[in-house]
């Protein structure tokens, strides 16, 4: 049962440890609610038996059912006590749980998955779809089971006291979830389209607020909000008709169990007037008719919400089962040599982006990776930090293939710095010490000062302890790019990777950056992304790469002789600047 649990409901296997434990206390806290109807019924057989003269024995004193009651409850709250603990703390529990190893799948994955995925989707499925899940598993799926337990065990003993009459009191318990688990296809489709039509909002608002500058500068406001509105209203529509359609099913269901009564109510008359049961037994059976059907109404409710459940565990599933990227923690390089052989890779399977890519990065070097956009350049540099794996081929490092290093492990040797910058709401002091982050406050300006960021930091009103707002929104785009830089010098690493780091600098600004840049990559292992030929003109290697392959590579001054693609490059560049 535990195994099915856990295969069903995403649980770890104590998480379904704790939820068989709370069914079973909710079965029995289920049952102990019998306990004072018991001894009603009790009271009233012997009172009835005694007033139509058949003697029934002593009908006992209210302090005998006053210790009854009291016995009962006490019985009922130590249940409830133990059932509150496992149903809701222990699964709270299990909740947590279950968003740290959402988390902890997150952080296994491909750093470059992030890049191709959509964080309103992933921050939904984090946020509320963990929420979702707590709330019906602290909420219904315990009491589904329980319930059902209870109406079995108390089927059974109403077929043992009475079978004729207990066949008309749940003759409509089979015909009414006949209809429930018909309509079960229909309701989980309409479940994930809802879900899916939601995610697609969430992305669309997303996207806006990512691009209301484009937007507004263009005048696409009313555009933009037209599309969203549609969206809405179609959303909005195909709610209702979701919602009529499954409520359609339920209520038929309910309809099916009403007519419950009835029948207890006529078949019963029946047998007492042929004498074959008392009017006890008569009056026992209209009352637990009366109570017994909200209970399995209850649970088919439920039922339902399993199935809407189901959808947001399916998405988690997904994300577990996304291929985890693993290794050795312990690595020691021998050097900081990194070497590309024979690599091929693809974003998506027969489309390759790279194909047969060999050359080597060395250490004390600076190897720059040139050619017209789209010819995989970037890509090349993130290979070379494992934020992908290869298809084909190897990359290694110190001789050691990085698909066998753990890629926190991994990252500790590599100061990255790309052209789109990723700043915190926080300050700049905190900002820049995410490269370091037992870097004292000195070291933390030293870094600032390298990378001329103390010229515009002094200028604020709290200095290296000004917010800077989400992503940097306070400051301009090269002040955010020289931050990026000075956090790869306060943490120093043997790799540095490059991508157009001085990209959003002006001319003056770039020239100090290059010199600060020039003490950082000391008989460091350099990969440099540029478009700037004045940027690769101090490299001691260059690679082009076209269309996913390499068409040349040497040294600046040989390829310039060749006067081949690179030399091109060069000549275009110097006539456009011209």
């Amino acid at each position: 049962m535990r195994k099915y649990f856990q295969n069903a409901f995403a649980l770890s296997e104590e998480g379904a440890k704790n939820l068989s434990k709370a069914i079973l206390l909710s079965t029995i806290m289920n049952v102990s609610f019998f306990l004072p109807v018991i001894f009603g019924f009790q009271f009233l057989d012997k009172s009835l038996s005694n007033l139509l003269g058949h003697s029934a024995g002593p009908i006992g004193t209210i302090t005998y059912y006053s210790i009854m009651a009291v016995v009962s409850l006490l019985v009922m709250f130590v249940i409830a006590y133990f059932q509150y603990d496992s149903t809701y703390t222990r699964i709270y529990e299990e909740s947590a749980k279950r968003r740290i190893s959402l988390a902890e799948t997150l952080r296994k994955l491909p750093l470059a998955f992030f890049e191709k995925k959509d964080i309103a989707d992933l921050s939904a499925t984090i946020m509320e779809d963990a929420t979702h899940i707590e709330q019906l598993f602290s909420h219904a799926v315990p009491q589904i089971f329980a319930a059902g337990i209870s109406l079995v065990v108390m089927a059974i003993m109403m077929f043992i006291y009475n079978w004729s009459m207990s066949l008309a009191v749940f003759w409509v318990v089979p015909v009414a979830f006949l209809v429930f688990f018909l309509s079960r296809k229909l309701q989980k489709k309409t479940h994930e389209e809802v879900y899916g039509i939601k995610r697609d909002i969430s992305d669309n608002i997303q996207e806006t607020l990512e691009s209301v500058h484009e937007i507004k500068s263009y005048n696409r406001e009313e555009d933009y909000s037209n599309v969203l509105n549609g969206k809405l209203d179609g959303y909005e529509s195909y709610l209702i008709k979701s919602e009529m359609l499954l409520g359609a099913f339920l209520n038929v269901s309910y309809a099916i169990l009403k007519l419950g009564l009835p029948s207890v109510m006529i078949f019963g008359a029946y047998l007492f007037s042929q004498g074959q049961v008392s009017i006890f037994t008569y009056l026992v059976f209209l009352v637990i008719t009366a109570r017994v059907y909200n209970p399995i109404m209850e649970i088919v409710d439920n039922l339902a919400l399993l199935l809407f459940l189901g959808v947001r565990i399916n998405r988690m599933k997904e994300m577990d089962n996304m291929p985890h990227q693993e290794g050795k923690t312990e690595f020691a390089p021998r050097h900081y040599n990194i070497e590309f052989k024979n690599v091929d890779f693809s974003y998506i399977d027969g489309v390759n982006i790279l194909t047969d890519v060999s050359f080597v990065a060395k250490q004390g070097e600076v190897t720059a990776l040139v050619g017209p956009s789209g010819g995989g350049k970037s890509t090349v540099a993130k290979l070379a930090a494992r934020f992908w794996d290869t298809n084909k081929g190897r990359i290694t490092l110190g001789g050691v293939d990085i698909k066998t290093i753990e890629p926190e492990t991994l990252l500790q040797y590599y100061s990255i710095v790309f052209q789109d910058v990723t700043l915190f709401n926080t300050s700049i002091m905190e900002n820049i010490r995410i490269g370091k982050k037992d870097a004292t406050d000195e070291e933390v300006r030293n870094a600032a000062k390298q990378a001329r960021c103390d010229e515009f930091i002094n200028k604020l009103p709290d200095g290296y302890h000004s917010l800077i707002g989400e992503n940097g929104e306070r400051l301009s785009g090269g002040e955010r790019q020289r931050i990026s830089i000075a956090r790869a010098m306060l943490k120093d690493a043997p790799i540095i990777l490059l991508d157009e780091a001085t990209a959003s600098l002006d001319a003056e600004n770039e020239s100090k950056i290059q010199g600060a840049l020039s003490e950082l990559i000391k008989n460091k292992t350099v990969l440099i992304i540029a478009h700037r030929m004045r940027t690769v003109s101090g490299a001691d290697k260059v690679v082009v790469i076209k269309e996913g392959s390499i068409e040349e590579m040497g040294s600046p001054s040989q390829l310039k002789e060749e006067n081949g693609i690179f030399a091109s490059m060069l000549r275009t560049q110097f006539q456009d600047a011209s």
